[in-house]
């Protein structure tokens, strides 16, 4: 069994609103020092394969196609075994 853990956050260039947000909320609240906020998504998938090969081809399809949009977002993702 694999498990695809997918990280989905903007674009360097897209501004994030909810991270600018979060980031004056955090320095209200006395957390000082904080350069800049970014917020994403964290998708986990488990495979019932142990074929990575054929595995990863189906992650990337998926941030391709539903999990991400190509224009404003990036994706990354790893594999682990037995989760």
């Amino acid at each position: 069994m694999l498990t695809a853990e997918i990280h989905v956050t903007l674009k360097e260039l897209v501004l994030d609103p909810q991270g600018t947000t979060l980031k004056r909320s955090m320095e209200t609240m006395g957390y000082q020092g904080i350069e800049d906020v970014r917020m994403g998504k964290f998708i986990q998938v488990r495979f019932n394969s142990d074929d990575r090969k054929e595995v990863e081809e189906k992650v990337k399809e998926m941030c391709q196609k539903i999990l991400s949009n190509p224009v404003i977002e990036q994706y990354s993702y790893s594999l682990t075994e037995g989760k």
